[in-house]
């Protein structure tokens, strides 16, 4: 009998190939080639990062982009460096993570019932894709929540990342425009009945974690607040 084929492991494997966009190829080769001192003895990943965890998830979490010494290296979302550490021991003090570090792709994390996924899937320089860049990327995320049907929450980790989901359902003629919700940490939009709530956050990047803009109190708050609409919705 035939093995069935996983929808969302193709899509990954689409993913890792794709060559779009110029300047983020280069830009992932070239910090895959020159590495930091730090990681010497890695073989970096240096190709687009595919999003992680449960196929049967509720709970879908949407980032800006791999870091370049972070996911760019180890090829897992928020895999790597400190936003990853505040993000997944947040997951997991909420019931979301197997375990609080996320270290490398073989450390045995397991996400339960939550997806981890980015608005753009190559570490791009300086941190900041191009509009360009977002647009290229975009049907990636979209593929990725039609491949998780089960999703009835989506945490949005920074602006970017709310106005890249808000942008797709735009495109799907599900809202009439992005200007109508408001980004602010820990707000909730409650788009339509038939649409996850849509949970807004700081990102957990080093920037605001180290200047106390995101606690990681207030970010273990969101996923609290996540846990609770999932209970609410069964």
């Amino acid at each position: 009998m035939p093995r069935k084929v996983n929808p969302l492991q193709v899509l990954e494997t689409q993913i890792v190939s794709c060559e779009i966009c110029p300047r983020l190829v280069a830009y992932r080769a070239e910090v895959a080639r020159t590495k930091r001192r730090a990681y010497m003895d890695w073989t970096y990943w240096g190709k687009p990062v595919p999003g992680f965890g449960d196929p049967a998830a509720e709970l879908l979490i949407v980032g800006l982009a791999p870091a370049a010494h972070g996911a760019n290296r180890t090829g897992r979302m928020f895999t790597g460096d400190r936003s990853g550490d505040f993000l997944y021991r947040a997951l997991h003090e909420t019931g979301f993570a197997s375990q609080s570090f996320s270290t490398h792709i073989g450390d045995g994390l397991k996400l339960q019932n939550a997806y981890v996924t980015a608005s753009v899937r190559c570490a791009p320089p300086g941190n900041k894709p191009t509009p360009e860049e977002f647009r290229a990327c975009r049907p990636w995320l979209s593929q990725e929540i039609d491949l998780l049907p089960r999703v009835r929450c989506v945490v949005a980790l920074g602006r970017i990342a709310f106005d890249s989901y808000l942008t797709i359902l735009q495109e799907r003629g599900l809202i009439a425009r992005r200007s109508a919700f408001t980004f602010g940490h820990n707000k909730k939009h409650r788009i339509d009945p038939h649409l996850p709530v849509l949970i807004t956050s700081y990102h957990p990047s080093q920037q605001n974690t180290s200047t106390g803009v995101l606690t990681f109190e207030m970010l273990r708050d969101v996923f609290r607040a996540a846990r609770e609409e999932l209970e609410d919705f069964r």
